[in-house]
């Protein structure tokens, strides 16, 4: 299974996914943010980073890069995509998921572990978790709080289409504890906080994030 990982200029996190990948016994493949061939690949990565400078808004410019008009026709045909902190905000900005994110509550950039709570495991990428299990990966943004207006957020919560949710104190102001959320097939997902830096008990707060990669090759298998 090939799974594509894109970097744009100012992309910090682009090797961490491709590690997570392989972590996964997937083949990871770069994607240069200019080219528009996502050469075979299976499924995305849009990692985490602060992609153009973080210019405008968070993800306003790389939505435009030519690599993501493919992304969006796939995800359209029903590739599974993973956004990441700034690939969360890609990702709304590209209108492949609802809402926005805006600055953190008290305009605090927050750096640390953050326990998260499953709230549907039945995405591309969510298979492996138990539903209502609780796992720690690291979180680290400042434009990370989660918004929509009400009737977006109805229809996620009526849908089932929040994925993840912060446990204990909402870190950000995102509305309703929403840390992840994923498209109505459930092939998209999007979240703020690193399942890639937490694939490895060794150099992570836990190993916890690795399901959500085992979680998508198992889908691309099933598939």
């Amino acid at each position: 299974m090939k799974v594509g990982v894109i970097t744009f200029p100012g992309t910090l996190d682009d090797v961490d996914a491709v590690r997570a990948a392989r972590y996964a016994d997937a083949e990871a493949v770069n994607l240069w943010h200019a080219d528009e061939d996502l050469h075979g690949v299976d499924a995305v990565i849009v990692p985490g980073g602060f992609s153009y400078g973080d210019y405008l808004r968070c993800g306003a410019i790389a939505r435009f890069a030519p690599v993501m008009s493919s992304v969006v026709d796939a995800a359209k045909g029903g590739m599974p995509v993973l956004g990441i902190c700034n690939g969360f905000q890609i990702l709304c900005e590209a209108g492949l998921l609802p809402g926005a994110l805006v600055r953190n509550k008290k305009l605090h950039f927050v750096c640390r572990d953050q326990w998260l709570r499953v709230e549907n495991n039945t995405t591309a990428w969510t298979t492996r978790y138990e539903a209502g299990a609780e796992i720690l990966v690291p979180l680290k943004s400042g434009e990370g709080g989660y918004v929509a207006d009400q009737s977006t957020l109805d229809e996620l919560e009526g849908e089932g289409r929040v994925v993840f949710r912060y446990v204990g104190e909402n870190p950000n102001g995102s509305r309703d504890d929403i840390a992840g959320i994923c498209s109505a097939n459930g092939r998209v997902v999007g979240l703020m906080p690193h399942p890639e830096h937490a694939i490895d008990a060794l150099t992570g707060p836990s190993d916890d994030g690795l399901g959500m990669f085992l979680s998508l090759v198992d889908s691309l298998v099933n598939a």
